[in-house]
């Protein structure tokens, strides 16, 4: 989310899910899994990072999750698959140099009052969002949203936008009924007035109503009969804000169905439990930086020291420290996402190598920086335990890390300023298009806080311009090609990503995880 922190400063968890049929009475079980779906409900405790159920106003973690429930986009993608966004309340076309995205309408599809989803009501979301300038807002910068006809609609970009159809599944471009919010005093610029009526029913088509808001404790979702698509198993939906401690206790003991924050050692904890656990890698990337900008220290701007770095750290172990699911990425682009390298592909640890590298820097010992925040975890994962670790493995080759521990509050700022020596951070997509990634380049947000500058690297300039206006068929070599240069020329050191694990009752047959919506709470059974 052009770095997570940018947006939203609550702590990331573990994303688990888990299921046990319980009554309409939160908290209450019922139905043991069995019976009709008017008879059953699902409870799900989450640690709430949510401020709104206005989908064109939200943008945390949890409000995407609510929002999918309640609401429909354009386009989506299936399942968990992110690769390749597919058909949703319309189908797509872009043109050849990606500046042009046409929509056409799907016929069927209603909002719960009755009425069609229509062009017009398309078409005054996405204006919406942008007018509204909410947080969520910086996704369609520099697009403009035009009706064409009863059916179709445009957005056009003056510069190529390959990754437009890879925005639209976001939550917040959903479409919301025109005449019902209009109404409730929405607008399409910053007088709207409608979120407060959209924080106590929706205006949506689909999968679930909101019955009850509330940002502090719980929200409760009952569902949609009007909705087009396929009935969810659960009638009503219980999502509640709870401690990660106590989501263990719960689901152990069956009081919930879902747990959402549970870290690494909880869920190995839970190993023997009457439970299934499933773990696979997470679309958040935690990556070293090292400051070319000679003015901050004369050895991380060193091309062999910093080499000395990439050959010394043992990236296996660094993997090892977030538990089963957790993998390595082969360059910045997770694992999950189109363009993704293979670890292999990636800096390997060479003890020997680095250490001939940072003979030939001319280091000879002085204590090198390593700025990290302190309170910060993603997907449970406390930084702490990487830079110690890596300050062990540096120590190996020669280098003499000293930690610098700081809160996020403090640190962010030094990070954003580009003034860290060595930094330990982490980047939680945007939207699942590997163009998300260039900010890594030389001049743009992230190389900037690395001290990266345009001029730095004229070849990494061109090969990210090149994978940013490829074509389809040549994107993900382009975006390979690009990646494989940073792992050799540039300050940036991939690490791993997280595990997102998945816990559920034994009578759960499925649960759905996706990096945009985190979870689909219609697709439980």
């Amino acid at each position: 989310m052009r770095f997570s922190l940018k947006r939203s400063l609550a702590t990331l968890g573990l994303l688990l899910a888990g299921s046990l049929a319980l009554s309409a009475c939160a908290g209450t079980a019922n139905n043991g899994g069995g019976g009709s779906a008017s008879g059953k409900s699902l409870v799900v405790d989450t640690s709430f990072d949510l401020k709104t159920a206005d989908p064109n106003r939200s943008y945390e973690p949890t409000g995407q999750i609510l929002v999918k429930a309640l609401y429909q986009t354009l386009l989506t993608f299936e399942g968990s698959d992110v690769t390749k966004p597919v058909d949703g309340l319309a189908s797509y076309e872009m043109n050849e140099d990606n500046t042009v995205l046409t929509l056409t309408m799907k016929d069927g599809n209603v909002f719960s009052d009755g009425s069609p989803v229509t062009v017009d009501d398309a078409v005054f979301s996405l204006q919406r969002l942008q007018g509204i300038k909410g947080n969520p807002s910086f996704l369609l910068d520099g697009v403009t949203v035009e009706k064409v006809d009863d059916k179709t609609l445009t957005l056009t970009s003056e510069t190529p936008k390959p990754e437009l159809p890879y925005i639209l599944p976001n939550g917040a471009l959903s479409v919301v009924n025109m005449k019902v919010v209009t109404e409730a005093g929405g607008t399409t610029d910053e007088s709207d007035a409608a979120e407060k009526f959209l924080n106590g029913e929706s205006a949506g088509s689909g999968p679930y109503l909101l019955e009850s808001f509330d940002a502090t404790k719980q929200v409760v979702l009952t569902a949609n009969p009007k909705y087009s698509g396929d009935k969810p198993a659960y009638e009503r939906i219980v999502l509640r804000n709870v401690e990660g401690p106590t989501q263990k206790l719960n689901i152990e003991k069956g009081e919930s169905q879902v747990a959402l924050d549970l870290n690494p050692d909880q869920v190995a904890e839970l190993a023997n439990a009457n439970v299934n656990i499933t773990s696979e890698a997470s679309q958040y990337m935690i990556f070293l930086f090292l400051n070319q900008n000679s003015e901050i220290n004369q050895w991380t701007s060193n091309p062999d020291f910093l080499k000395a770095v990439k050959l010394g750290i043992d990236y296996d172990k660094i993997v090892a420290l977030a538990g089963e699911g957790a993998a390595r990425p082969g360059g910045p682009i997770p694992s999950i996402f189109l363009g993704a390298l293979d670890a292999s592909d990636g800096n390997k640890r060479d003890l020997d190598g680095a250490k001939a590298a940072l003979a030939k820097s001319g280091y000879k010992g002085e204590p090198v920086t390593l700025n990290f925040p302190n309170d910060v975890t993603v997907q449970g994962l406390s930084f702490t335990s990487i830079a110690e670790s890596a300050q062990a493995q540096l120590k190996e080759v020669g280098i003499e890390i000293k930690l610098a521990p700081a809160p996020v509050a403090t640190e962010l700022d030094a990070y954003r300023g580009g003034t860290e020596t060595i930094g330990l951070w982490y980047w939680g997509p945007d939207f699942p298009h590997p163009s998300n990634y260039l900010v890594f380049s030389p001049g743009q947000l992230v190389g900037l806080r690395a001290g990266w500058a345009e001029t730095a690297d004229v070849k990494a300039v061109e090969l990210a311009t090149a994978a940013q206006s490829a074509s389809d068929d040549g994107r993900e070599a382009a975006f390979q090609e690009w990646q494989r240069y940073q792992s050799e020329s540039g300050p940036f050191i991939p690490l791993l990503q997280p595990a997102q694990s998945v816990v559920s009752s034994k009578s759960i047959k499925n649960v759905v995880t996706n990096p945009v919506w985190n979870i689909d709470l219609a697709l439980i059974n």
